[in-house]
């Protein structure tokens, strides 16, 4: 008896042993289709197996990750059914991006549903005639409770489209069929389908995929040239690259929309003809921006941005830094990979200085504040905004350019901004898998500068006061000067003489014109798109006398012309012998 009691439970240990495995895992998939694709419709088959429960519910994100706004992408769903062996099952909508469905215990249910696509931005979807493309937050529900399984997906093209570009993982043997290791991966990863043009370069050890959709004047050759170049000079910052392949997906249109970034890759909207020139430069640094975004945003993170809550803001303080910091160094690493000189590259961040000093919300809301508020501002402007307002990408890129040449000044020229991004990298990333508080960014500056940030955090983070530009830039041993426009001005943007803007402080903000007056003379003479003519005749402190239409009730208006009062920021290497501080900040590799 004895024997056997030990024979039985051995046996018993066995089985809870070996009991997870001969349990199914539940599992997601989805196929997605576009048969009348002029229809601008998408068909999503979502099937759910082995995930046997009374009911479920699946819920449609509410944003995308990497632009900071609520988009309700459950309002483009129609007609959502659920299935099991063809037997329709109860369902129903519980609240606005949330279905329940009564799945009875059934271990595979079917359900079925459509999404009208016809927003051709780089964080929607899109369908039509010549191609199609998609995000999988506008485009896949989720069950909450399985998003950490893998999800598989299928993809049916149209009739005559032969191509899919995507990072996700294809399954081998199986066709369009991809395998993401859960539903954020899924849904980072942005799906081309059509008959886009497709080559490949390889940099710092890294196969890139480029998928070309629409005509446009550019240069295979030389994009990959010039692209490898960026990528190379990303990958210097942070010493290494963590993909094997990478995808971009590059729309060639009338209007370009700028990027968005994924773990793996990228999609860019720019116009068709953007390829030569200046343009060219500007299609570039959009490249280095995106590209540098896989390391800084996707990776290196504030604690907020992942994992993700996709039914509501997921707020953060730090968009200064994941943005603003991605923003001076898609500058940067152009002039570092040789494709800016050094004129150009000062001339930038000369640039950078003026936009941001000249715009009267850089001394209403501090850097942080515009990040924290990105959900209800930034991509939500109105006719006030500049008044109010400045973007954490201008003011977090100028905020990179002074810690960056503070960092080199403190330590000598040991130490850079690129060893703040290689700390975060390593230590949060790698070390502990997770994203830093504000706290933490605060302790990694004085850490790598040696500097007391405390200061530094309360004049220019949180707080509205200038920058001693002379100062910093004095450390590379630049000089600074400045110029006031004394020049009579509105102080408006107009279009076809309707106001659009007031700037708070100006001539019409003072003399009471308001955002939709209409201009319809000045001094009693009609005016046809050249009010500027008017007031560039005129001097400082000469009364103006306008007739306008407000609401379609005319009126007269008159106040003194007040001076322009903007500043003009001219950044001057006064000598060609470069001191250390110099050499460091701006060396080519």
């Amino acid at each position: 008896m004895k024997f056997r009691l030990r024979s039985i439970q051995k046996k018993l240990l066995l089985i809870l042993f070996l009991l997870p495995a001969l349990i199914a895992q539940a599992a997601i998939g989805y196929e997605v289709s576009a048969p009348e694709p002029h229809t601008h419709y998408y068909n999503v088959k979502m099937r759910v197996t082995d995930y046997e429960k009374d009911y479920f519910d699946i819920q449609m994100p509410v944003w995308s990750p990497g632009s900071y706004l609520v988009r309700e992408f459950a309002k483009n769903v129609e007609g959502l059914t659920a299935t099991f062996n063809k037997k329709m099952l109860r369902s129903e909508k519980i609240n606005k991006n949330t279905w329940r469905i009564y799945a009875e215990k059934a271990n595979n249910v079917v359900i079925n549903y459509k999404v009208y696509a016809f927003e051709l931005s780089v964080r929607t979807s899109f369908v039509d005639a010549s191609h199609a493309y998609f995000n999988g937050t506008s485009m896949f529900m989720y069950i909450n409770e399985l998003k950490k399984e893998p999800h598989n997906l299928t993809i049916i093209p149209f009739k005559d489209w032969k191509k899919v570009s995507t990072s996700l993982p294809k399954i081998e043997g199986k066709g369009f069929q991809y395998q993401a290791p859960n539903y954020d991966i899924l849904v980072d990863s942005p799906v081309e389908i059509g008959n886009q043009d497709i080559f490949d370069f390889t940099a710092s050890g890294v196969l890139h995929h480029v998928a070309m959709y629409g005509k446009g004047n550019y240069d295979v050759e030389k994009l990959k040239i010039d692209m490898g170049k960026i990528v190379e000079a990303c990958t210097d910052v942070f010493g290494e690259n963590p993909n094997k392949e990478y995808t971009f997906i590059i729309h060639n249109l009338t209007n370009g929309s700028g990027g968005l970034e994924h773990l793996s890759s990228t999609t860019l909207q720019v116009n068709r003809w953007t390829y030569e020139g200046n343009k060219y430069k500007g299609f570039l640094s959009l490249v280095a921006h995106e590209y540098f975004h896989l390391w800084n945003v996707k990776r290196v993170r504030p604690v907020e941005l992942g994992p993700f809550d996709y039914n509501s803001e997921n707020y953060t303080s730090l968009l200064w830094v994941m943005e603003g910091f991605t923003s001076y160094y898609d500058e940067l690493l152009l002039y570092r990979a040789g494709i800016y000189t050094e004129k150009e590259i000062i001339r930038k961040f000369q640039g950078s200085v003026s936009n941001i000093e000249n715009q009267p919300g850089n001394k209403v809301q501090p850097v942080a504040h515009s990040s924290f508020d990105a959900w209800i501002k930034a991509y939500r402007p109105n006719e006030n905004s500049y008044n109010t307002t400045i973007s954490y990408y201008s003011k977090g890129s100028v905020v990179a350019n002074m810690l960056d040449l503070m960092i080199i000044k403190n330590t000598k020229g040991k130490k850079n901004l690129d060893n703040v991004m290689q700390y975060l990298y390593s230590e949060f990333y790698k070390k502990q898998d997770r994203g830093f508080t504000s706290a933490e960014m605060k302790s990694t500056l004085e850490k790598v500068s040696g500097l007391k940030m405390d200061d530094f955090f309360e004049k220019y983070i949180n707080g509205t006061q200038t920058f001693d530009y002379s100062t910093v830039f004095g450390y590379a041993g630049l000089s600074v000067e400045t110029a006031v426009n004394k020049d009579p001005s509105l102080g408006i943007s107009e279009s076809n003489n309707k106001i659009r803007r007031v700037n708070r402080g100006s001539s019409a903000y003072v003399g009471g014109l308001n955002v939709n007056d209409e201009i319809l003379a000045i001094d009693g003479y009609r005016v046809h798109g050249n009010i500027r003519d008017f007031i560039d005749a005129k001097k400082v402190g000469d009364i103006v006398s306008l007739l306008i239409s407000r609401d379609n009730i005319i009126q007269t208006m008159s106040f003194p012309l007040l001076e322009k009062g903007t500043t003009s920021y001219f950044i001057f290497n006064d000598t060609d012998k470069k001191n250390n501080v110099h050499q460091k900040w701006l060396s080519q590799k």
